[in-house]
């Protein structure tokens, strides 16, 4: 089994760092260089602000269908039915609330439009991730990993076509970005569905009342905590377009910084889907926590200090390679948003491990606490310093969160205090800032000035004994488990 667990967990990171940075910085990076900036800007707030109710589409299903298909595959053909069609009643609670707070705060049709499909397309997002949480749940790695990627995949093929094509003889327009999507999404749909159809058996499209007031009973929690960080995560650049006369202009900068600070937490997230079963079960056992939470904390903040620093020193030349308009002002943004990879970093281990001990009651007081703390300060910062203010907002926001919940764990698990590991991350983060003076000082060529920087890094880490190789190998082979 753990040479199973092993072999898949390797095939869905090759999978995703295969296909998802080509759709980052391939796809997504060069729609936002052909459009304007403005145009770009809309998009990306519509696209936060779509995300916003996301919640309401899933509400926990996915978690709570996933759990009990493990542990109970025949109930695969009783659930499916039921909670599609439950899906469907959601969708319809979605589109309500999303319009009308978009027509509260004064959209127009234009909006709307583009508003219509990206609600839409994060319908058929959800969809898929209750779909592919019952492959999951019958133990069909293998295949979930591959579909994983498959709507990225669909729309990698369908954008490099509008846009290197040169076979339809239209301009290229943001929309036709947002179609592709769509497609993409639904082609998906359509074949996951066809997947778990025939291993149901039989699909009857029936409303189960009393399962679906179970489902919204046991899960409520669960849902007020994502709904609660999806707001704090995305609040940015909609207020970014609210509250300033050029807010599409300051969305789009924020976005280009915003993108790498979301790729690198893809390795957070990625991260703490293998740490959360670890967890809970050691917590079930009541096994020490300690080693493997500060193994875990390390091979998270390695990268990210690391990610942070070399962004902080060098923001300008990423931003001039990536982008072609407003990097100057975009690379103030990243110099922000990639210390907040830090605090997320941090966060997805102590907020994973709270998580997996039932401590949502205290994540959701933090989690409603970040988001009036990150409100607050976007309405004092954005007229001042625009865009910047916004990630100044995340950047208080997140380490405000990320040590209340390490303050908490301590508590909750009775952590004892390792001044000596401390002192070492410590001792680690100021030879990384004199690393990265040298390199600037006396490395010529930014990919070289990239490759030493990361090679030393890792390296001290190693050295240090930040990074535990022998403890990484344990972990990964789950023989401490």
């Amino acid at each position: 089994m753990q040479r199973k667990f092993i072999t898949n967990l390797a095939l869905l990171l090759f999978l995703n760092f295969l296909i998802k940075p080509f759709w980052i910085f391939g796809i997504d990076r060069k729609v936002q260089n052909i459009v304007s900036a403005e145009e770009y800007g809309i998009y990306f707030a519509l696209f936060n602000f779509s995300m916003l109710f996301n919640i309401l589409l899933d509400v926990g299903i996915t978690n709570f269908n996933n759990r009990n298909i493990a542990q109970n595959k025949q109930l695969l053909s009783k659930y499916f039915s039921g909670i599609v069609v439950f899906k469907f009643l959601l969708a319809v609670a979605y589109f309500v609330v999303t319009f009308i707070v978009g027509y509260a705060i004064g959209y127009d049709s234009n909006r709307f439009y583009m508003l219509l499909f990206l609600s839409i397309n994060q319908f058929l997002i959800s969809f898929i991730q209750y779909l592919r949480s019952n492959i999951a749940g019958l133990q069909l790695f293998t295949l979930d990993s591959l579909l994983s990627v498959l709507d990225k995949t669909l729309m990698i093929g369908f954008c490099a076509v509008l846009i290197w094509g040169n076979i339809f003889n239209t301009e290229f327009q943001l929309m036709h970005f947002v179609y592709a999507q769509t497609l993409a999404y639904s082609i998906t749909l359509a074949i996951v569905f066809s997947v778990v159809l025939v291993k149901s058996k039989q699909f009857k499209f029936k409303l189960n009342k009393s399962f679906s007031l179970l489902i919204l009973k046991q899960t409520f929690p669960y849902a007020l905590l994502v709904l609660t960080m999806t707001f704090y995560y995305r609040l940015d650049a909609i207020m970014l377009d609210m509250m300033l006369e050029d807010g599409e202009r300051q969305a789009s900068i924020y976005a280009q910084a915003y993108r790498l600070m979301d790729a690198s937490s893809q390795i957070g997230v990625l991260f703490a889907v293998l740490l959360l079963p670890m967890f809970a079960n050691m917590i079930k056992h009541n096994k020490k926590l300690d080693e493997l939470v500060k193994l875990s904390f390390s091979l998270l903040f390695v990268p990210a200090i690391v990610i942070a620093i070399f962004s902080y020193s060098f923001s300008k030349e990423i931003m001039n390679i990536l982008y072609d308009s407003d990097t100057s002002e975009s690379a103030q943004v990243l110099s922000v948003l990639m210390a907040c990879f830090v605090a997320i970093a941090s966060t997805y281990i102590f907020g994973t491990l709270l998580t997996a001990n039932g401590n949502l009651k205290i994540l959701n007081q933090l989690a409603i606490g970040g988001m009036l703390l990150n409100f607050i300060l976007n309405i004092l910062l954005i007229p001042r310093f625009q865009a910047e203010g916004s990630a100044i907002a995340s950047l208080i926001t997140q380490f405000s969160i990320v040590v209340l919940q390490v303050i908490i764990a301590k508590s909750v698990f009775n952590f004892n205090m390792n001044y000596k590991y401390i002192g070492a991350v410590a001792l680690y983060v100021g030879m990384i800032v004199i690393l990265i003076n040298g390199v600037n000082l006396y490395v010529t060529g930014f990919m070289l000035q990239f490759l030493v920087f990361i090679l030393i890094s890792a390296l001290l880490g190693i050295i240090m004994r930040i990074i535990n190789l022998k403890k990484m190998y344990q972990i990964l082979v789950n023989r401490e488990l």
